[in-house]
């Protein structure tokens, strides 16, 4: 794999770098910049498995809506941020974060996007509700707007036969909760990465 840990870390260059945060939703100061690898393990990890589980046993949308945002740490995929708002981005991450909603089910439909003919995929989990799917892909902005991107990237899932995204994916600095995904897909590109142990986490800690 690597001689030694900066092979490593000379390696980590070519990932994709974005904020994340600390719960609750109303905090907007990011905690540090991670990768499509920090969320994998994050997600395949025990890190939210019990607040997942918490959520999907409610029955009340409205007390899901409020615990979700209470509870679930996050990430802004599409870039680094001084603070969650799109006039304090300080650069794009080259990534773009599709939310399917209401889809029935997610791990048929993650196979569906796999096999997509124009969009590759860099990570793929299921939403904290259990009836999404986050499907994460990697864009080349060449100067056009984000928001205009977005809305090209949706016509064209739209005209392959895919249901239609959620909108809010057009706002480049739209917040993404993190849940529990033991299926969760990561592009192989990145799975010498994924192997490589950087860290010992402390029982019940996030890694990073």
């Amino acid at each position: 794999m690597y001689g030694n840990s900066n092979d490593f870390w000379e390696g980590m260059e070519d990932l994709h770098e974005f904020s994340f945060y600390r719960k609750p939703i109303l905090n907007v100061e990011p905690c540090r910049a991670i990768t499509v690898v920090d969320v994998y393990r994050y997600v395949v990890g025990h890190y939210a498995k019990q607040q997942t589980e918490i959520l999907r046993a409610m029955t009340s949308p409205s007390d899901a809506k409020k615990y979700k945002a209470a509870h679930f740490d996050y990430c802004t995929f599409s870039g680094l941020f001084r603070r969650r708002n799109e006039k304090e981005l300080i650069l794009h991450s080259g990534l773009m974060c599709l939310d399917f909603d209401h889809i029935g089910n997610p791990e048929e439909f993650k196979d569906r996007l796999l096999q997509h003919d124009y969009f590759d995929t860099e990570l793929l989990f299921t939403s904290p509700s259990g009836d999404g799917v986050k499907w994460i892909i990697p864009i080349e902005l060449k100067g056009w707007e984000h928001s205009r991107y977005f809305k090209a990237v949706a016509n064209c899932i739209k005209a392959t036969g895919l249901p239609d995204v959620d909108k809010s994916g057009s706002d480049v600095a739209r917040s993404c909760f993190l849940p529990y995904d033991p299926q969760a897909y990561i592009n192989p590109k990145y799975q010498e990465y994924v192997e490589e142990n950087i860290f010992t986490p402390r029982v019940g800690e996030c890694p990073f």
